[in-house]
């Protein structure tokens, strides 16, 4: 069989004009991708926070992270390509843009460790997650036949367990070109799951006859306890809304002319208010059904008993549709911790060596070595950690906190300075150093609440 070299292959129009392959997205993919992207766990406990900021606070700071949201994608939209962000060479991911925009290597480095801190959290998040809806399944089921005043308690443990040895498997899937039916299956469970939440809250403002809650959100016995929550909501609405870590790899899907930026521009303003429109639904229906009493996870924290089927439907969607979030999240650190020590060891057997498996009934399997101990040590890690904290909202409120500043908001504003070559004490300069500098005080009380509720959950 011939082989053809990549500019051949671009000028026959099946390839790029840097070889790889031609790309075909559209302004609707690149709006389904961030919509799927988006919208996961952090969405069940946006009614939560909605309660610890109240009816004022709680909406405001939704429409804020989503103009901030939307802000940060339209700044990093134009770092796609480099030097010009319409003809220059293509940045496929966060890293090398930063690499190429900054000039500098210990802020590519920085910036990719908390990458991967983050792709590395969010795997902890989703083994709790995972567990706590496992767990919601057989409480339903309890309190369905016991009744609503049972005591229906159980662990979490098992079920993280459980997960992890589900998630040892699927991690051997050799990387994301090999895992769209996952990730497919993921997002229609994202979706179904979200749906039902708000149509549950829905129906139980309806029952309930009125709106509950309150302009100032939960009451507190102190002005300190309702400091830490409010910041702790904050922090778990940072976690629901950026995408930052994953906008320049949908970018690079998305056909070109129009260019690139353009589109994502467009992709990035419809996403953000379609998920906007479906936060603020989730997190005032949430508020309005339960009030003060409202859970931190909407569809876990039994504020709904019945219909228990749909209950259990719902949580075993938010179990299907982590396996494969997991996967998205887990499959980028794989990824390059196996080139990093392929290229390190070249000559090891134990990095590079695959070997061919076949099991009854499955098709043919290659397995490496160290791939096999790498990703199941990484798997056990994240369990370990999980079965340490079990603590939903915290956990996702210290995730959201820590990333939301350097990588939705630092990184794209310097980057966006060398792009458009904006100069020190310039009227735009000032305009994003200010919006950068509210940014961080904001990621620094969403930390500092999230660790006191983390340390005040460990403690009790």
């Amino acid at each position: 069989m011939a082989v053809q070299h990549p500019l051949e292959l671009a000028n026959n129009g099946s390839c790029d004009d840097d070889g790889h392959p031609l790309r075909t997205g559209t302004l609707w993919s690149g709006v389904a991708h961030i919509i799927t992207a988006v919208i996961g766990s952090g969405v069940l406990s946006l009614a939560w926070s909605t309660s610890q900021l109240g009816w004022i606070g709680g909406p405001v700071a939704l429409l804020c992270f989503a103009i901030v949201t939307y802000v940060s994608s339209f700044l990093l939209s134009d770092c796609y390509r480099s030097p010009d962000p319409v003809t220059g060479t293509r940045n496929k991911c966060y890293m090398d843009a930063v690499k190429v925009n900054l000039n500098s290597r210990k802020q590519s480095w920085f910036c990719g460790f908390l990458l991967y801190f983050s792709m590395y959290g969010t795997g902890i998040a989703y083994v709790i997650t995972t567990a706590t809806s496992m767990r919601a399944i057989q409480r339903s089921n309890c309190y369905h036949k016991e009744g609503h005043q049972a005591s229906c308690e159980y662990g979490t443990s098992l079920y993280m367990l459980l997960f992890g040895l589900v998630q040892i498997v699927v991690s051997q899937i050799p990387d994301f070109h090999n895992m769209e039916w996952l990730s497919t299956i993921a997002a229609i469970m994202s979706f179904t799951y979200a749906f039902i939440g708000l149509g549950l809250g829905f129906a139980k403002v309806i029952e309930n006859g009125r709106i509950q809650g309150s302009l100032g959100g939960v009451p507190t016995s102190n002005v300190a306890d309702k400091l830490w929550l409010a910041f702790q909501a904050l922090g778990d609405i940072a976690f629901a809304y950026p995408y930052s870590i994953i906008l320049l790899e949908i970018q690079d899907t998305l056909k070109s002319p129009p260019a690139e930026n353009k589109t994502m521009k467009k992709a990035s303003m419809t996403a953000i208010f379609v998920t906007t429109f479906f936060y603020l639904c989730c997190g005032c229906f949430g508020y309005a059904a339960f009030g003060d009493d409202t859970p931190g996870n909407l569809l876990t924290g039994f504020g709904f008993y019945e219909p228990y089927w749909l209950i259990d439907f719902a949580n075993a969607c938010i179990v299907l549709h982590l396996v494969g979030g997991y996967q998205v999240y887990s499959q980028p650190v794989f990824a390059v911790a196996e080139r990093w020590f392929s290229k390190k060891y070249p000559n090891s057997g134990f990095v590079n060596n695959f070997y061919s498996i076949k099991f009854p009934l499955l098709p043919r399997f290659q397995a490496n070595p160290f791939r096999l101990c790498f990703r199941t040590v990484y798997v056990v890690s994240t369990t370990g950690i999980a079965m340490l904290f079990p603590y939903f909202n915290q956990v996702l409120g210290v995730l959201g906190a820590l990333n939301f500043w350097p990588l939705a908001i630092y990184f794209p504003v310097e980057m966006y300075f060398v792009q458009k070559k904006i100069g020190s004490w310039t009227r735009k300069w000032i305009v994003l150093k200010a919006f950068s500098l509210v940014c961080f005080l904001v990621t620094v009380v969403g930390v500092i609440g999230s660790v006191q509720g983390l340390i005040s959950a460990k403690l009790s």
